[in-house]
């Protein structure tokens, strides 16, 4: 080799080096330290424990610029473990803070560090992945901006002042608790909120055949949000004002664009803006073509980037955040003056959405096959529910809407009917007019998986899952890296589900074609069938599942891993950290309640799960019965409405009888003075909620029996009854004063007439 080609090599290899270093340092190192404490807030007069990070709710505000290089050191200064997630980050798996199933927990008195590349824009959020802790606290904003040198940056959008918020909800009521309740079927927030729709509302207002056709498909009352909250919050506070951007007083004529987060853990909140138009520039952190609407609906987890205008001076305009079940609102003043206002949503009209949920579900508990009618959020089921877009019930009477049945037989009339935006000039986003602004395709040759998911559960045990399997029940689905994977969402439940993948961003298959939008949530309404795909580009353990806290601790997702990938270093055991990440879904939750009646004393306590339950009753009678009573259960529910239980039981009795030997109507001799005896039997749930039970003691009896409890006569009345084959039967009404606290009155065939108070818990 002659000395001009090696002078050439060397300098060649040092061009290389000197090309390395400089993109090395011109990497922006930014480095945050996260302090995780306890901490006590009051926010409805009464002071209760939360959870934050460097001493204050919302967690800190991260901004990097795209480039960067995060290191993030969080500090468990807490008694128990944690964990951040950072929502909508395409980063390295183990960075991506699910424990048990990316790294293990960050246990308490310890330090863990991420580190990773920003390589992409936008407004998303962090949060904890934790448990319980999202709903306490540990929520905040992570900014990413574009490079002032970026070729995609927007003139008229991208150089506005900006305002990051993210909206949340407070509780009193300890999450735990929370959880527990909604597995237990309470309707004390329902109480809360006045949706109990009992049959004395339905009379009421005209809808008695509404609520009858509704259990007898054995539904119970519509629900629009799981829980009844204390306050809703805008950046942690119930309302706020903001008169100056970035050192600059807001004037007339002004824009600014809102980053707004949804980082509620249960809640949907509709944005409406006192000064007029909403302009929708991003979503879930990518560029869409700007959108002008009235009014969006923003889920659980999901971002956007909205401009609103000033447009006038001396006056500060309402930004109105309003959660979907429109029970209270938060506020943020924008401007520097009198406050406008913007009308409040009025109150949904539950019988008419509960009408349109008859029509919809058929007698197996499935719905109506209208799927792909149903697609884009185009057409919300929801909608005859808004005053605001329907008006009055009589208004809908003579435009002869109340009377359409959401059936396939109506489905391309109700097409058009049921589009909120057709019967209203309020202008509502939905999915199909979000158009990405560069192209999306994904790589043409690169081979297809094809999936299929239908979102299914249901509210009497409050069972979430995919395939009517929760993630314990499931394995890992097998991807490969370099595949295209597009899944197929159908909606099969009576609730909304934002489905979230962490990772990637999708495309959602909204008839934009090329330029679909890019998001990471996708928000699916009942009977909704939605297409979503992604390249498989980054190996690892990726979650996909309901971004509802409560739906997802319940067993409502996925796991998607690679094949044949790199054991990830932080999961050392990754046996016990699958049966950790199982624990969450497999979760028993505790009931109980006591009556302390004048005759006796009966009550019963039960521990169920996703498809188990072990439950006890027992009766103490005072007058003429002279004895005690108590039945076990151990049981399975099976089927996707989970209406079936069979089980094993044991009869244990004692009543003074003096010698007097009862038959049932089999003419079987029933003794109960000792009684003892192993069983087993089967129960289901019939039309009208009503339970029979049908039971085989070990000594040859049969005993068959029908009950209700908790049929809804009024806002606060529940009555109930049992009548079985062994010539017992009970009635029973109380009124509920509290959560845990009720007056009840009954009549038992063995203890008599009796008055108490119950407690519950």
């Amino acid at each position: 080799m002659d000395l001009q080609n090696i002078l050439s090599k060397k300098l060649l290899q040092i061009v290389v080096v000197l090309l390395v270093t400089q993109s090395l340092f011109s990497q922006k190192i930014i480095r945050y330290d996260l302090y995780v404490r306890d901490t006590i807030v009051n926010y409805s007069g009464k002071e209760k424990r939360a959870i934050a990070v460097n001493g204050q709710i919302p967690m800190p505000t991260l901004t990097f610029t795209e480039g960067d290089i995060a290191e993030i050191y969080v500090h468990n200064e807490l008694k128990e473990e944690t964990s951040l997630h950072w929502h909508g980050l395409f980063l390295p798996n183990k960075e991506d803070g699910v424990p048990n199933l990316t790294q293990m927990p960050i246990k308490p008195g310890t330090t863990h560090k991420y580190t990773f590349p920003i390589i992409q824009n936008g407004t998303h959020w962090y949060h904890s992945h934790s448990g319980l802790q999202e709903q306490i606290g540990m929520y905040g904003m992570f900014i990413m901006n574009k490079k002032q040198e970026d070729k995609t940056i927007r003139k008229g959008i991208d150089d506005l002042p900006t305002i990051p918020l993210i909206l949340s909800e407070w509780t009193d009521m300890k999450p735990e608790n929370i959880h527990r309740m909604l597995h237990n079927a309470s309707d004390w927030f329902a109480i809360k909120k006045g949706t109990t729709q009992s049959y004395s509302e339905a009379i009421k207002q005209g809808h008695f055949k509404t609520k009858i056709a509704n259990e007898w498909k054995r539904m119970n009352a519509m629900d629009v949000s799981d829980v009844y909250y204390d306050k809703f919050l805008i950046n942690g506070k119930p309302d706020s004002q903001i008169e100056t951007v970035n050192g600059k007083k807001l004037k007339a004529g002004d824009k600014v664009r809102l980053r707004v987060a949804n980082g509620g853990a249960s809640s949907y909140f509709w944005l409406t803006y006192a000064g007029g138009k909403i302009t929708v520039v991003a979503s879930d952190g990518n560029d869409v073509e700007p959108v002008e609407v009235d009014r969006l609906l923003i889920a659980v987890s999901e971002t956007y980037d909205i401009i609103v205008t000033i447009p006038a001076e001396n006056t500060s305009y309402e930004f109105l955040a309003t959660p979907e079940d429109r029970t209270k609102s938060t506020s943020l003043y924008i401007g520097d003056g009198i406050k406008q206002l913007i009308s409040p949503l009025p109150k949904l009209k539950y019988f008419e959405g509960m009408k349109m949920m008859n029509g919809m579900m058929k007698m197996n508990g499935d719905l109506d096959d209208m799927g792909m009618q149903m697609s884009l959020n185009q057409m919300d089921m929801n909608v005859v529910m808004y005053p605001e877009i329907t008006g009055s019930s009589k208004q809908m009477k003579k435009d002869g809407m109340e009377s359409m049945p959401m059936n396939s037989d109506h489905a391309n009339h109700s097409q058009n009917q049921y589009n909120s935006n057709a019967l209203s000039s309020i202008k509502t986003l939905n999915y199909a007019m979000l158009k990405a602004t560069d192209k999306t395709t994904l790589p043409k040759d690169a081979p297809v998986k094809e999936l299929r998911f239908e979102l299914s559960g249901n509210m009497n045990r409050y069972v979430w899952s995919l395939d009517n399997k929760v993630v314990s029940e499931t394995d890992k689905i097998l991807i490969k890296k370099g595949e295209n994977v597009r899944i197929t969402l159908y909606n099969g439940s009576m609730m909304r589900h934002p489905m979230h993948l962490h990772g990637h961003d999708f495309r959602i298959i909204n008839g934009q074609e090329e330029y679909a939008p890019l998001k990471n949530v996708m928000d699916l309404m009942p009977m909704e069938t939605n297409v979503i795909e992604f390249n498989a580009n980054v190996e690892g353990d990726w979650f996909f599942h309901c971004h509802i806290l409560y739906h997802m601790m319940a067993g409502m997702g996925r796991v998607f891993t690679y094949e044949n990938q790199a054991p990830n270093p932080l999961i050392p055991n990754p046996k016990l950290a699958q049966r950790k990440l199982f624990a969450d879904d497999r979760q028993f939750h505790f009931m109980a309640e006591n009556d302390f009646a004048t005759n006796g004393n009966d009550g019963m306590a039960m521990i169920q799960n996703t498809r188990w339950s072990l439950g006890a009753e027992w009766r103490l009678g005072y007058n003429d019965m002279h004895g005690y009573e108590a039945e076990f259960h151990l049981g399975r529910y099976i089927g996707k409405m989970q209406w079936i239980m069979p089980f094993i039981g044991f009869d244990w009795r004692y009543r003074k009888m003096d010698g007097e030997i009862e038959e049932n109507i089999f003419n079987q001799k029933n003794t109960k003075d000792k009684r003892a005896v192993l069983s087993a039997g089967i129960n289901y749930t019939l039309p009208m909620l009503v339970v029979a039970q049908a039971e085989v003691f070990q000594d040859g009896n049969v005993r068959l029996q029908l009950m209700r409890e908790d049929i809804p006569v009024s806002k606060r009345i529940r009555a109930g009854f049992m009548v079985n084959s062994d010539k017992e039967f009970m009635l029973d009404a109380r009124y509920i004063i509290k959560r845990n606290f009720s007056f009840r009155t009954h009549y038992d065939s063995d203890m008599g007439f009796g008055i108490g108070a119950t407690l519950n818990y």
